[in-house]
């Protein structure tokens, strides 16, 4: 027992529980689960993310400070990698990773005092510190660390040199010789192997695709033609090893690979910039391995349907794009949909994607470097969005030097309303691809190095959804994970699955009630967490099949939502009819719960089933109209080209400002002050082209 510093009451160790949030603590343990919960900790800023800020707690734990624990916008906080910064520790989960948050105290005269937290002794003073030995010192420095390697390195080259003396027993010549023979050159070896070779000195030669400053070493992150590894080079605290080396070139490097933090590093000990026939004979290594690799095998479909195999070539170059971008540290950004087939699509590359980023990248967190994904809330990839998105690349390319990432479109980038958006990325030359089920606007698609879209080849794409193109891309990124999302194409539809995707489902282990539940699940979820990571949620939902009952859960609270509102509108429908063509129109502005769910498509997609299979004789045709403040949504089994019932309607209504958003059921914008004459014009309009 002691007694606490600031109060003098009895403690296990220096503080009192009623006083541990006053104190600071420096760690001097080795795993996340010494740490102890609630307490404040000294930290340096190992990096930074979209989602938050990286901060080592001692030299061998590493925590995430998310962005929703700050007090602040994370691009207005003016930290620097390997500044010194104050968290607590919220907690530790059981995989190890570590949840930081803010802290208001960010000095530490602010503190009430200073503690080492030592794993075998609790809260001690800096002072009762006395472990005498550095070598086992856990809270030594990056410039002690490297001093010890030295002097241990110089004691075994003079023990070696000893031994030779003594075992050289014919003539001192001979003796001279062998003491003053230089030492050979290591051979080559790919990064891949390295984790068999931890303690020995290699020779790697790769493209530097990242370097970072720390407060200890200059940090440079190679890729050869098989992996990539972070790489150690130390001159003095905080200043930059090789300033000569930037991203981008092509290096030989020598050193001694280590496990850090329980990552593999190479602490180097010479790096020599590459030029001319070494240069170019590395760099044509790479790229043939990389091309290879890149371009997936070409494997089956995952069912026989039409509309998807009419654009099996363009998958796999799809395919090839993103493979390529994680074998060449390029972070992968899918931007999808926030609607049901958008999430299956997204989630499906995302299920691809993230095992081949932790085969390629040793550090633990690369999933979270490398891959994103974010939900698109209007639907279009427009001007906003890819404002956001550049000025996010040109931040991490300023600060981390990061390659501008791929950018992979899933039910978005085919019609107009992407063009803008498409053309900014386009101007900074960040390699797209989009995967899409609509109809195309002429010229879009071009802006895209490649374009999944069963309309470019002349296909009837009316019965492909972007979630069975997106599940099927995802298995030619990686083959292993083919069986993992085989059930997914069944969950992206609405209705009328094709039977080859529901029985795929079957053999999977899920059936239709299952697949349902999924579906209306992940709808409600896409709905009320836009702008929240859903990684973990959504993989839960879709991947987990032990947790079927969170699923059921979440569609339970769907369809009550989904009644509840279908009781509320079905008495307000109103029927009109022109020209042979039955219209139902719902005023949804003044008939539903807005702001809440479901939303006016989602709620519409439903109405216009339900009307379609109950009420209408075969030979029917049938529209059902949504009208909001000012949009009209258009649904109808005849695909109606929204572009072309606009373009009628403003000659008949020309003070209306009526224009489409979207081809086919897509949405028309209207005047507020003009509301019924819009809607007048766009139901004659309909009704004249079908």
């Amino acid at each position: 027992m002691g007694s606490c510093v600031i109060c003098g009451a009895s403690a296990n160790g220096a503080i009192c529980e009623s006083h541990e949030q006053d104190v600071l603590f420096e760690f001097t343990g080795t795993s996340p689960q010494q740490l102890t919960s609630g307490r404040y900790y000294s930290g340096t800023v190992d990096g930074f993310a979209e989602f938050g800020v990286f901060v080592n707690i001692g030299d061998r734990v590493t925590g995430l400070l998310h962005k929703s624990e700050l007090d602040r916008r994370l691009d207005s906080l003016d930290w620097d990698q390997g500044e010194t910064v104050f968290v607590q520790v919220t907690g530790v989960r059981d995989n190890g990773n570590v949840d930081l948050g803010w802290s208001l105290r960010q000095s530490e005269r602010e503190f009430r005092g200073k503690l080492l937290d030592d794993p075998d002794r609790g809260a001690v003073l800096p002072d009762e510190d006395d472990e005498g030995d550095d070598a086992d010192e856990q809270a030594e420095t990056q410039v002690e660390d490297q001093t010890e390697k030295t002097s241990t390195a110089d004691a075994e080259e003079s023990e070696e040199s000893a031994d030779d003396s003594q075992q050289a027993t014919t003539d001192g010549a001979g003796a001279s010789a062998a003491a003053t023979e230089s030492e050979p050159e290591p051979s080559r070896v790919q990064i891949a192997t390295l984790s068999d070779r931890v303690g020995d000195d290699v020779r790697i030669e790769g493209e530097v695709v990242g370097a970072r400053q720390t407060s200890g070493p200059t940090i440079f992150e190679v890729r050869d033609e098989s992996a990539t590894v972070d790489c150690a080079a130390f001159v003095e605290a905080g200043v930059r090893a090789y300033p000569e080396v930037e991203t981008g070139d092509f290096v030989r490097l020598d050193g001694e690979v280590e496990l850090r933090y329980n990552e593999l590093q190479v602490e180097t000990e010479e790096l020599e910039k590459l030029e001319d026939d070494d240069r170019e004979a590395v760099e044509t290594r790479l790229e043939n391995a990389l091309r290879d690799e890149a371009r997936p095998d070409d494997v089956d479909l995952l069912a026989d349907h039409d509309g998807v195999a009419a654009v099996h070539d363009t998958i796999r170059d799809a395919a090839e794009e993103i493979r390529r971008a994680v074998m060449e540290s390029r972070p992968v950004i899918v931007r999808h949909n926030a609607t049901a087939d958008g999430y299956v699509a997204g989630a499906a590359i995302e299920r691809a994607v993230l095992p081949l980023v932790r085969d390629e990248h040793a550090k633990s967190d690369a999933e979270y470097h490398f891959f994103d994904r974010r939900p698109l809330e209007g639907g279009d990839y427009d001007m906003a969005d890819a404002t956001k998105d550049v000025t996010r690349m040109l931040g991490n390319r300023e600060r981390h030097d990061e390659k501008l990432p791929l950018f992979v479109l899933a039910a978005a980038g085919s019609t107009d309303e992407s063009r803008d958006g498409l053309e900014l990325l386009d101007v900074y030359d960040a390699p797209r691809v989009t995967i899409d089920a609509s109809s195309p606007d002429e010229g879009v698609a071009d802006l895209a190095d490649v374009a999944v879209n069963p309309h470019l080849e002349g296909a009837d794409g009316s019965d492909v959804t972007v979630g069975a193109l997106g599940a099927n891309v995802a298995a030619h990124v990686n083959t292993k994970v083919r069986g993992g999302i085989s059930h997914l194409p069944a969950v992206s539809y609405w209705a009328d699955a094709p039977e080859a995707y529901t029985d795929l489902a079957s053999e999977a282990g899920y059936d239709d009630d299952h697949t349902t539940a999924l579906r209306e699940a992940v709808a409600l979820e896409a709905f009320y967490q836009a702008y929240e990571d859903k990684r973990e949620l959504i993989t839960d939902l879709l991947f987990e099949h032990e947790k079927r009952d969170l699923a059921e859960h979440v569609a339970e609270q769907f369809r009550q939502k989904l009644g509840v509102e279908l009781d509320t509108v079905e008495p307000n429908l109103s029927i009109r009819g022109e020209n042979g063509v039955s219209f139902t129109v719902l005023d949804a502005d003044s008939f539903t719960h807005r702001f809440d769910f479901p939303p006016t498509p989602l709620l519409l997609d439903e109405l216009h089933r339900r009307k379609v299979g109950a009420d209408e004789a075969p030979g029917d045709t049938h529209v059902t109209i949504g009208v909001d403040e000012d949009e009209i949504y258009v649904r109808s089994d005849d695909r109606v080209n929204s572009r072309e019932v606009a373009a009628a309607a403003s000659e008949q209504a020309p003070n209306a400002g009526i224009v489409a958003r979207g081809t086919q059921d897509g949405t028309i914008d209207f005047l507020v002050g003009e509301r019924e004459a819009a809607l007048d014009a766009v139901v004659a309009a309909i009704a004249e082209r079908l």
